[in-house]
Parts: structure tokens; sequence; C-alpha cells
């Protein structure tokens, strides 16, 4: 199972899209700023699941804060990521929340940063940022039949 997986969009739609087309996931995930841009996923791929929390410039939006989807068996945790601090380097409330929530994936954004790491056999993803930044990137997140996974940046 592949899954793409968008933060930070900022309202750059076009190159979201591009990336789906090419990528051809099983799922798609959108961590947040702006979760409207979601719709702009949901409209072009009606077919692929979505997955969606808010970010920190969503007030108005209904998707909830974080969401617990499980994955080819796995569970993953998403969550934009400022609500744990992670835009002062601190990874620790990020890692003990889907800890809480028996994920083996945390998902996040905020940072505009790419970063791929393991802590406490948590495998963490940001995927930077789709819209706003220096690097415009998305990542892909790939879930073995045995229970593997995989993560990687691209960019866009």
């Amino acid at each position: 199972m592949i899954a793409a997986v968008f933060a930070d969009s900022h309202g750059n739609t076009a190159r979201m899209l591009q990336a789906v087309r090419a990528l051809k996931p099983d799922v798609l995930i959108h961590l947040g700023d702006y979760a409207r841009d979601a719709d702009a996923l949901r409209d072009a791929f009606p077919e692929l699941p979505l997955h969606v929390v808010r970010g920190n410039c969503d007030i108005v939006s209904s998707a909830p804060d974080t969401a617990v989807v499980e994955l080819g068996g796995v569970r993953v945790f998403l969550a934009h990521g400022h609500q744990y601090g992670v835009d002062w380097g601190r990874l620790d409330s990020l890692v003990y929340a889907a800890m809480e929530q028996n994920a083996r994936v945390a998902l996040y954004g905020h940072t505009h940063e790419v970063n791929v790491e393991e802590i406490a056999a948590v495998q963490l993803m940001n995927p930077g940022t789709a819209g706003k930044g220096r690097r415009l990137s998305f990542g892909v997140l790939e879930v073995y039949p045995n229970g593997g996974v995989t993560t990687e940046i691209r960019d866009l």
C-alpha cells in the first residue's frame, strides 16, 4: 500500500495533483495548513481514500486535530505537529502521542522542513512543505504485506 503524504500546501494544489497523477498511490494524506486544499485532492481523485487533519492555519476547518488510520495493518498517527512543539525541534511529545495510540508511524508537518527518523520504534516523517518554502516536497509512505514500512521524500 502506498500513501502520498502532503503538508503545508498553503493553497498550492497544482503540484500536489501532479504528484498524485504520477505516483498513483492507494491513499492520500494531508497534514494541514491548508486543510481545505484537500478538497482539490478529493475532487480530482474521488476514488482514493483521503485522510486530513487541521493545522495551525486551519482555524475554521472541520478536520480533526489528530487522527489514527490503519494502512495495510499498520497504525499511523496523523498530526500537523504544532500542538506537540515540533517547531522547537522536540519530537518526544509527538512520539509519546503516537505510542499512546499504538501507532508504529507518526506523520506530521508544520515546520516546512523534511524529516525522516525513528525514535523509540516509531517511524517519523515530515514531508516538508507542498506549497511555501525553498524546497517543495511530499512524502511517500509504503506499507508492505509483511508489515514493513518505508518512507521517502520526493520533490514537487
